[in-house]
């Protein structure tokens, strides 16, 4: 089956670094135009306000401007979702519609360093329709979390803005509380190599809520050993269904 790149953004993973991130997330071919245009309209807002934030010289949030900021970032998200028809279908919104969280903890707002890997091969990426994507390694993101050190790998996909990095990760959540398959974080490259590593930030990947998305799998690497119970979860009565 031929799959195309569906850059689709919403607030939250979305609105994030003030919320748009691109999401990962692969679409059939034989989607409407519409739906392809305003994935493509909500990821320009996306880079806007990626750009902006990275750009931007202002000191960290107070706890209290951070959560606020977080929790309207997942308003946003819940809004945009609501009103489409895509990546939730409408005879689903009732379903997954607001979106389940853990409650938002800036101890799952670390800082991190980039350590870049100088390898341009090409890593296979599985994914949940059976087809690899390929990717590159770009580096390892090493930060700690409550006192624990850690690192995940971060990406960037062959044909992609090289300025985007990818992470894919699973944690002992994935498959109890977390989609099985693991959950997502994007991040805007930056020349500094310091990076926020926000849990609170995580989502689930589209093919949870809908076939015709194609979503990779975490590497090896990016399995923690640790629960994080941060980001987006799973819903009691979806994840009862499942």
């Amino acid at each position: 089956m031929d799959i195309r790149l569906a850059s689709v953004a919403f607030p939250a993973e979305g609105l994030n670094r003030v919320a748009a991130r691109p999401v990962r997330g692969f679409v059939a071919q034989g989607a409407s135009p519409a739906r392809g245009a305003r994935a493509g309209l909500i990821a320009c807002a996306t880079c806007v306000l990626i750009l902006a934030v990275a750009c931007s010289s202002k000191p960290p949030d107070q706890p209290k401007d951070y959560v606020g900021k977080i929790a309207a970032e997942r308003a946003a998200k819940d809004a945009a979702f609501l009103a489409a028809d895509d990546p939730i279908p409408r005879a689903r919104h009732a379903q997954f519609l607001p979106l389940a969280y853990f409650p938002i903890d800036a101890d799952y707002n670390a800082p991190g360093v980039l350590k870049p890997i100088d390898d341009k091969t090409v890593v296979e990426m599985p994914t949940s329709s059976g087809a690899n994507r390929k990717m590159r390694r770009v580096g390892s993101l090493e930060f700690t979390l409550k006192g624990q050190p850690m690192k995940l790998l971060a990406f960037n996909e062959l044909g992609t803005d090289p300025g985007s990095l990818f992470i894919a990760f699973s944690d002992l959540t994935s498959g109890t509380e977390t989609y099985a398959a693991g959950r997502f974080m994007d991040l805007a490259r930056n020349a500094t190599g310091l990076y926020e590593v926000d849990f609170n930030r995580a989502y689930i990947p589209y093919c949870y809520y809908n076939p015709t998305y194609e979503c990779p799998y975490p590497p090896r690497e990016n399995r923690l050993q640790v629960p994080i119970r941060a980001g987006e979860k799973m819903k009691l009565e979806v994840r009862s269904e499942k």
